[in-house]
Parts: structure tokens; C-alpha cells; sequence
């Protein structure tokens, strides 16, 4: 592979506009070719930015295609991904991995057995808020590790979005959807998780929807709607985690870290900026921390950007699989704890990701 690496994306829904963008404004990536099960979705975004349309089997086997971009919904990440390893492409898979972890580990086998690269996101811990933040838990700046908490506490889909109903069907919920950002920023802060127990249910059987086009109709509720997890980490820390679909409304911090001798309170992990702030046992108040790195706005694209650095440099790359397959494994976990009313022992354990360079503002990598 060379940079810039030559990208065919499956899957063209909303977000996939965002990601062609990023990749207009990076230098290590280039999307050229898109596919989609509607035809008209990929004739569509490719005929505003200029990309090749092809079915999607023809795009796996596309000798000038280095890496797929799978953007397709979460139950179909499984099934693409695999045809585009078995094709012998590099995979970058919007988050969760797969739907279940069974699935997330056969398709980090096929790829390790093919010597190919998985990536998967979120990577928005890899924007100027979450990389500020492990600078300065790394420098000390509130002590070694103690707890941390996350919150994601919300109403559901029903009440704004179009169509809300696979967030309540198996592989939706609030912790695959929301919750793997959560803990993919944890996982960067203080490593790999070694034990979880949890309690999980779903407060109403029936959810309707309030939103158009659908207002009116009725979802069946099939996956818990409210999640509380508790985290053992590998390094000692403990992790709290709440995910719901069942609230109106809270005033919760959405993460903070515990050290000893300080907080840090942390931005919304489904953004790359700010703010961030501290206090520590010598402060009579909040303060603001400078965010130290670039890509504070929406930035969607900086993984496979790393990606594709990770590969011609040698390098592993940070939003990788070993990473997305452990948080599927915390999230699965915590929900076979609450089935069966015992910690779970997690098989997975993964790195910490590297930091990127600090002050880089434009790709991943310094100029």
C-alpha cells in the first residue's frame, strides 16, 4: 500500500458523507469507489463526489481498491467485513465491530490468518479532546487512576430520528450504539478491562414512535433499554457505566476520571473536542485545560487515516481491532452478568493505543 490509500466504501447512508469529506481534507486516505444495497444511494454520493459505483462483490475483487470503508448497518458489518477479508482487503468497519463477539473474533481470525488489518471505529478518541486528556492523565496531572465513571443517559430514537426502530432490535440499544463510544475512551485512558458485572432490562415492551415519517407506529422492544455496568480494569482503576434510552433528562457529567489527587472531567466521547477541565485537591474550582492536539471538530475519517499510516509505516494503527473486539466483549459481558448474576472474567485484552504526535493539526502524522 501507498499513501494516499485507495479506499472503496460499502454502505452510503448519512454518515458516509462525513467520512468522503475527511477524506477530501487528509492526505493519507482517498475514497474512490462506493457501493450500496440500494443502487440509488451509491449513484447518488457518487454523483456528488465524483466516485465509481460498483456492486459491492466487484469492489471487494477491485485490484486498485487497498481498503473497505463498511458503513453499512451494524447487523451487516459482520458479513461484509468477512467477504471483504476473504477478498483480501483491509477492513475499516464503523462501530460495533459485529453484532455479537462470536462474530467480532472469527473476523479478527480471518484477518490475522490472511495478514490483513482491521479497523473499527469510534475514533473519536482520537480527536483533541480524548488525546489532551491521556497527555495529561499520562504527565500525572491528577495522580494515578482510581474510578471513573460514564453516562449516557437519554430519551429514545423514537422521539427525533427517521427511523428509530432497529436501535430497539438485537445488535442496536444504548450500549452497542452509544455505549461503545463510552468505553473505547476508557479503554484509551486506562487500558484493558479484566472483569465486569452489570444489570440490564427493558423498561417498556412497546416503544411509539414520535417521529416522522413513522409517528404513530409501535416498536417491539427486544434488546435492555437500560444498562448499568461496573468495570475491573486491568490496571487497578474501577469503571462505572449507565446506558439508557429510558431517561429524559440529567444533569450527569458524561465522563469523569478520579485520580488521586484530582478529576477530570471529560467531553462527550461522540465528539472530538472539548471541553476539558480539571480540579485537583489544591484547586477551589474547575479549570480549563488547552486542548494539545487538532482535530477538535468533526472529524470522522481520522482512523482509516491512521490506518493506512499504520500499514506503510509498520506501525499498529490506534483505532485497531484488538480494540474493538475487547470493548464488544465488555459490552456483551456486562449483559451475560445481568442474565446470570455474576462478574464475568473477559478472555480479550488489548493495548492502550498510542498517543498521536503531539500538535499534529492536519493528517495524523507531523509534517
Amino acid at each position: 500500500m501507498k499513501l494516499p490509500a485507495r479506499v472503496g466504501l460499502v454502505g452510503c447512508g448519512i454518515i458516509s458523507t462525513r467520512y468522503i469529506e475527511v477524506s477530501r481534507e487528509l492526505p493519507e486516505f482517498d475514497i474512490i469507489a462506493c457501493a450500496d444495497a440500494v443502487p440509488a444511494a451509491a449513484k447518488s454520493q457518487a454523483g456528488k463526489y465524483g466516485l465509481r459505483v460498483l456492486p459491492p462483490e466487484d469492489l471487494f475483487a477491485a485490484p486498485d481498491i487497498d481498503m473497505v470503508l463498511n458503513l453499512t448497518p451494524p447487523p451487516a458489518h459482520y458479513s461484509v467485513g468477512k467477504a471483504a477479508l476473504e477478498a483480501g482487503k483491509a477492513v475499516y468497519s464503523e462501530k460495533p465491530l459485529a453484532a455479537t463477539f462470536a462474530e467480532g473474533r472469527e473476523l479478527m481470525a480471518l484477518a490475522k490468518g490472511k495478514n490483513l488489518r482491521i479497523g473499527c471505529a469510534p475514533d473519536t478518541f482520537l480527536g483533541a479532546g480524548y488525546q489532551s486528556a491521556r497527555l495529561y492523565l499520562d504527565e500525572g496531572i491528577v495522580g494515578a487512576p482510581v474510578a471513573a465513571t460514564a453516562f449516557m443517559m437519554s430519551r429514545g430514537h423514537e422521539y427525533w430520528h427517521a427511523n428509530p426502530a432497529f436501535y430497539y432490535k438485537p445488535g442496536g440499544g444504548p450500549m452497542l450504539d452509544m455505549g461503545v463510544y463510552y468505553l473505547t475512551a476508557l479503554v484509551h485512558l486506562l487500558g484493558p478491562v479484566k472483569r465486569v458485572t452489570g444489570s440490564a432490562r427493558a423498561t417498556w415492551s412497546e416503544r411509539t414512535i414520535y417521529s416522522e415519517p413513522h409517528k404513530g407506529e409501535v416498536i417491539e422492544v427486544e434488546v435492555p433499554t437500560f444498562v448499568a455496568g461496573l468495570l475491573d480494569f486491568a490496571c487497578g482503576a474501577i469503571g462505572t457505566i449507565i446506558t439508557t434510552f429510558d431517561t429524559q433528562a440529567s444533569g450527569l457529567p458524561r465522563i469523569e476520571l478520579y485520580g488521586e489527587t484530582g478529576t477530570l472531567n471529560l467531553p462527550d466521547p461522540n465528539t472530538f473536542g472539548g471541553p476539558l477541565q480539571v480540579r485537583t485537591h489544591a484547586d477551589d474550582s474547575w479549570k480549563d485545560l488547552p486542548l494539545r492536539f487538532g482535530h477538535a471538530g468533526n472529524s470522522r475519517g481520522i482512523g482509516p487515516a491512521d490506518m493506512a499510516v499504520g500499514t506503510v509505516e509498520e506501525e499498529q494503527h490506534r483505532a485497531n481491532g484488538e480494540v474493538a473486539l475487547h470493548v464488544l466483549e465488555i459490552m456483551e459481558s456486562i449483559q451475560a452478568a445481568s442474565e446470570t448474576g455474576r462478574h464475568v472474567e473477559l478472555s480479550t485484552r488489548c493495548e492502550r493505543p498510542r498517543l498521536l504526535p503531539e500538535g499534529v493539526y492536519a493528517g495524523v502524522r507531523p509534517d
